[in-house]
């Protein structure tokens, strides 16, 4: 058995450090993926066209109102079955198998395109309407209004809550554990079921889990003073 000293937690220390690892890696693919849908999400949302806005809206709505562990457990094991029959349908009959990588980035990343749909869309409606007819006036595409005036001056009022989003990321990876994928939480689970020292592991997760948010909080703090160079400090 397992040692249920500090030296036992020795032996799962590389088990544990690679499930920290496939943690920071899905948190960081489903965050990327999520900013992108995001993105699309706001833009829908503040479309002229009637049809896109209301696409747009049921998305953020429903995506926010299901719990995160009910859609990982619903795509997970209805997805393949959905996908299968799919197949079958169009000729191309064969097992298909979703990842429980697949799964985690999947899911936590159409979780994150709903909340971050709402966080862009108050950060465009928060810049100065000046800015957008200036840059309308001057004739400027699409593409270009979007990153030369829209992006830079989106970004100092949507940092706080891609921060905010990100941390809640970082948490909601351990949901994972439901479908036995080996990610940090899981492993952990492994570790402190095998040894039966309990607080041992969970503590050590809770430290992990404490590391990866405080520097992550340092960064997007690091990140919010770059975007907000130059501009007015309150007293």
């Amino acid at each position: 058995m397992t040692s249920m000293t500090p030296e036992g937690l020795g032996d799962w220390a590389g088990p544990i450090l690679a499930g920290a690892l496939t943690t920071v890696q899905i948190a960081v693919l489903a965050y990327a993926i999520g900013l992108l849908l995001g993105l699309l999400g706001a833009g829908a949302k503040l479309s002229p066209w009637a049809p896109l806005r209301a696409l747009a809206g049921a998305y953020s709505t429903l995506i926010r109102a299901v719990p995160e562990l009910l859609l990982i457990i619903l795509l997970y094991y209805a997805g393949a079955q959905a996908l299968d029959a799919l197949l079958a349908k169009l000729g191309m009959a064969g097992a298909v198998k979703i990842t429980g990588f697949a799964t985690a980035v999947g899911v936590l990343a159409f979780v994150q395109g709903a909340y971050m749909t709402e966080v862009f869309r108050g950060a465009i409606l928060a810049i100065p309407r000046g800015q957008l007819e200036a840059a309308d006036a001057y004739g400027f595409s699409r593409w270009t209004r979007f990153h030369r005036i829209v992006l830079p001056a989106m970004l100092p009022n949507a940092l706080p809550g891609m921060s905010n989003l990100w941390l809640i990321l970082i948490k909601d990876t351990a949901l994972i554990s439901v479908i036995g994928f080996n990610e940090l939480f899981f492993t952990i689970q492994q570790a402190a079921a095998s040894s039966r020292a309990y607080f041992l592991f969970y503590a050590a997760a809770g430290v992990i889990y404490l590391l990866m948010t405080l520097s992550s909080t340092a960064l997007f703090a690091r990140l919010e003073r770059l975007v907000r160079r130059g501009q007015p400090t309150e007293a």
